[in-house]
């Protein structure tokens, strides 16, 4: 019997491997909420406050934008902003244009230099929505 206490003992370890196959328990009924990690909504963009913004801040000086008759020619040509935005492939236009004013480092378009300054650290988020309602016409 002694000889088979360690074959036996194997013998339920493999047993209880279930195979190949992983078996995981289900809960049948979940108590309190489950955590999201959903981002606040931006908030509405004002395309008006958003031009005063753009001419108070000097946009201008460095990107062409028709909207403004600004031929800067430092930065991007923001007319062309849905074209960047699909070439930088980093979701809608609105989501791109903001993401673009709050922290220019993360897509710079090619043949620029990163030279924009960070108005992330500067704007309100209500703010950023003003400059996206007026770049993206809405």
């Amino acid at each position: 019997m002694r000889r088979l206490a360690p074959l036996l003992g194997v013998a339920f370890v493999l047993a209880g491997c279930g195979g190949e196959q992983t078996v995981l328990p289900t809960a049948k009924d979940v108590v309190g909420t489950i955590p999201t990690t959903t981002q606040a909504a931006a908030p509405a963009g004002n395309a008006q406050a958003g031009a005063t913004l753009f001419k108070s801040n000097g946009c201008g000086g460095c990107h062409v934008f028709t909207p403004a008759k600004t031929k800067g020619n430092v930065g991007p040509d923001l007319d062309k902003l849905p074209q960047y935005a699909k070439q930088a492939n980093r979701g809608p236009l609105t989501d791109f244009v903001r993401e673009s004013i709050a922290d220019p480092a993360t897509y710079v378009q090619p043949g620029y230099q990163n030279v924009m300054p960070n108005f992330g650290q500067t704007l309100s988020a209500k703010q950023i929505s003003d400059l996206v309602a007026y770049l993206t016409k809405g």
